[in-house]
């Protein structure tokens, strides 16, 4: 049982945000079976780790299911923030990088 918390909210979110630059390149790439490379990846890399780290594993403890669950917004917000703030260094770290070096 994976019990989500606020904190392997934001570690979701940093690994699906380190991982977006290696899906990248196959959004653009028009080599046969790129497509299914990406879809994969989104799952592996992004959907998986954001439904059992951010969701859970265990279900909504609500029966009805209507009812606005704080906890699980927090959550969302911490995958959203921490994706957003790794996102942003590779994006700086990308443009200090002396000219010629690979990424």
């Amino acid at each position: 049982m994976i019990r989500p918390t606020r904190l392997t909210a934001a570690l979701a979110g940093a690994f699906s945000a380190g991982a977006w630059p290696w899906l990248w390149p196959l959004l653009s790439d028009p080599a046969e079976g790129s497509s299914v490379q990406l879809i994969l990846g989104m799952l592996l890399l992004v959907a998986l780790p954001a439904h059992l780290f951010v969701i859970g594993a265990t279900g909504s403890p609500g029966a009805d299911g209507r009812r606005l669950d704080g906890a699980l917004l927090q959550r969302i917000a911490a995958w959203l923030i921490a994706a957003a703030a790794v996102a942003g260094a590779l994006a700086v770290y990308r443009a200090v990088l002396p000219a010629g070096q690979p990424a």
